[in-house]
């Protein structure tokens, strides 16, 4: 898959915030004393499983998801609370193949110049997000030990079936070419569903044009 016109958009939070959504089998990881929650929303194309083509509707929409960070037996990796996409069909797909907390949702993303402008309402719950977001400066490749690179430079992503039970599929990409971003957001609710009130802060933001990434199937954690 393909991802295209991403945005980061991070807030620190508290650990006891994050901890009941958060399988056991999983330690929340933190920068210094504070976990993260990220709202990142992007354009996916050429999703397919290796061994079949991409279809230009199936294949082809967009995503906007909610994430924290987790590491199991060393692993630093990303913990998706939700996601939602514009695909019936890839939302069944992943809830199927991966157990992700995918949702439908009406969404559109319009280019503007520079900037993309991205509208997401998820269908059966009050789950928002309105804004423009663009970059702000010049590509940059995050360095070790910074903020941006923790974020960031995760190959791995944890999921938990209805059980509870956590599992792990790797995640193979270039490291990310970022640039720091500017975003307006005019309404974002996609925690709230969650339980989780953001901070009244302006958020750590980032962006990146594309990244192709390829992704494996599950394995539990133990």
């Amino acid at each position: 898959m393909v991802w295209h016109d991403l945005l980061f958009a991070h807030w620190p939070v508290k650990k006891e915030v994050l901890r009941p959504l958060v399988p056991r089998a999983l330690e929340i990881d933190t920068f210094g004393d504070e976990a993260w929650i990220g709202v990142v929303p992007f354009r996916m194309t050429g999703v397919r499983h290796r061994l079949m083509p991409a279809l230009p509707w199936l294949s082809a929409f967009a995503e906007i998801n909610v994430r924290t960070y987790v590491t199991a037996g060393g692993r630093p990796g990303v913990l998706f609370l939700s996601l939602d996409a514009e695909r019936l069909i890839a939302v069944k797909a992943a809830r199927a193949t991966y157990s992700l907390p995918y949702h439908l949702a009406a969404m559109r993303a319009e280019t503007r110049g520079n900037f993309v402008a991205y509208s997401s309402r998820r269908v059966a719950a009050e789950a928002e997000f309105v804004g423009e977001y663009g970059p702000s400066d010049v590509v940059f490749s995050a360095r070790a030990g910074t903020l941006e690179h923790w974020l960031t430079e995760r190959y791995c992503l944890y999921t938990m079936d209805r059980r509870g039970r956590a599992s792990r599929a790797d995640i193979h990409h270039v490291p990310w070419s970022l640039q720091l971003a500017e975003a307006e957001i005019t309404r974002n609710s996609m925690t709230r569903p969650l339980g989780i009130s953001l901070p009244d802060t302006r958020p750590v933001l980032h962006f990146a044009r594309r990244l192709d990434v390829v992704a494996w199937g599950l394995e539990r954690v133990v």
